[in-house]
């Protein structure tokens, strides 16, 4: 079954600027923000963000890429390979406002696992959650986003696939149903 388009690359550029339109009226200058990107597809979504705040006029927000591989609480029951990403905190949390950035909410699982890594960084004075899109009728945790780009509603077994180009263009989310 072919994939279906929920979001072109014209709608996802107007949610990047919603984004980050939110997150300067929340953060102002982010002199005492951190943006920090799960990985491996977060930091995608953080990339994209930095892009557009930079050419809003934030230079330079101070940026981390954090990897909850061995946070998770399922890391150990899966018989394939770990493949953990780099972890790249080059910066003190210490009493920073900390924002959060994935792709996709889906069980909530990577949001808590985040929670715990980002722990072993310092303590933050506040942590946030920013989110692309929201499948909203598959948590497992009650965990929720507090600058959402869309909501989805997919059932389970469903897959929401976050494709981002290369060059910073032509960028789609799409559904991929399940075989029944």
């Amino acid at each position: 079954m072919e994939p279906k388009v929920l979001l072109s690359d014209k709608k996802i550029n107007v949610i990047l600027d919603r984004l980050c339109h939110q997150l300067i009226e929340n953060h102002g200058d982010f002199s005492n923000t951190v943006l920090v990107g799960l990985q491996p597809r977060g930091t995608l979504l953080l990339k994209h963000l930095v892009n557009r705040l930079e050419q809003i006029g934030i230079t330079s927000p101070q940026t981390g890429k954090l990897d909850t591989t061995f946070f998770r609480d399922d890391f150990r029951r899966s018989d394939r390979p770990l493949d953990a990403k780099a972890t790249e905190m080059n910066q003190s949390i210490e009493g920073k406002n900390i924002v959060l950035i994935d792709d996709v909410l889906f069980t909530g699982r990577s949001i808590r696992s985040a929670l715990t890594a980002i722990d072993t960084y310092g303590r933050p004075k506040s942590i946030e959650l920013l989110v692309l899109i929201d499948r909203r009728f598959s948590r497992h945790l009650p965990i929720q986003p507090d600058y959402l780009g869309a909501q989805i509603d997919a059932l389970q077994g469903d897959r929401v696939n976050v494709v981002w180009s290369e060059n910073l263009t032509e960028n789609r989310v799409y559904l991929e149903k399940r075989q029944e």
